[in-house]
């Protein structure tokens, strides 16, 4: 699973990267992050029609990590939808509507994950953090689907009466990722984002075609301090050497 992860790019620097043409709204403000853990905000990017005119406007906006589906009673059920398994996405009742028309990219510096090491006569056993991230240092641009949910508690017209979330695909880990643990995210390449984040595109075969390792595979994976272990620590220092 992917249940930590780096996103320090500014709002500006990711519009150019993904060319975005519909910026945050002045009050939408992420501050960069080392430990993005589940339920934070996290900058996504997706293709939709403006209500207005009807032109379909490539956004960044911030959503919430763990997605809650329509039907949700409580967006509490989120927290453990912060990934969606590849294999079964375009099936699940919780995913496949949103697969075959709410896909969005997530923006991530790199990910970690977590390797048990066993106790040994003078140590308890505990389990070690890496960081994984593209060996050349360029932004990932993570698989994921979003889904709105309307909290019945709040009356129409009332601010915070939507709630925009968004979950990460993953697969069974490869290369470097495959040797901390037995999963790992999916991203789309550059040259597949057009057809990745059109909502006109359907096609489940299709769309499964497009999702790739991040980085193709070049990833580097680094055992780090165990301070990330804590979602209430951040900061560049996660990523200091054991």
């Amino acid at each position: 699973m992917c249940g930590r992860y780096v996103s320090t790019r500014s709002p500006k620097e990711l519009g150019d990267l993904f060319h975005v043409t519909s910026a945050p709204e002045a009050d939408e403000v992420l501050e960069p992050s080392w430990n993005v853990a589940p339920t934070d905000g996290v900058w996504a990017v997706l293709e939709r029609a403006d209500r207005g005119t009807g032109e379909v406007l490539r956004r960044l906006r911030p959503m919430r990590w763990g997605l809650v589906p329509s039907w949700a009673k409580s967006p509490d059920t989120g927290a453990r939808m912060i990934n969606a398994r590849m294999e079964t996405v375009h099936e699940k009742p919780a995913y496949r509507r949103a697969f075959a028309k709410r896909r969005c990219l997530l923006p991530a510096d790199g990910f970690y994950e977590w390797q048990a090491v066993p106790a040994t006569a003078d140590r308890k056993a505990y389990k070690q953090p890496y960081y994984i991230a593209p060996e050349d240092g360029t932004v990932m641009a993570l698989a994921g689907l979003y889904e709105f949910w309307r909290d019945p508690q709040v009356p129409d017209g009332e601010p915070g009466g939507w709630l925009t979330s968004c979950t990460i695909i993953t697969t069974e880990a490869t290369d470097a990722a495959g040797r901390v643990h037995p999963r790992m995210p999916l991203a789309v390449r550059p040259d597949d984002y057009d057809e990745w984040l059109d909502p006109a595109r359907e096609h489940p075969a299709e769309l499964r075609r497009l999702l790739r390792s991040p980085a193709d595979g070049h990833l580097a994976a680094r055992a780090v301090v165990p301070a990330v272990n804590s979602v209430r620590n951040n900061g560049p220092h996660l990523l200091d050497p054991a």
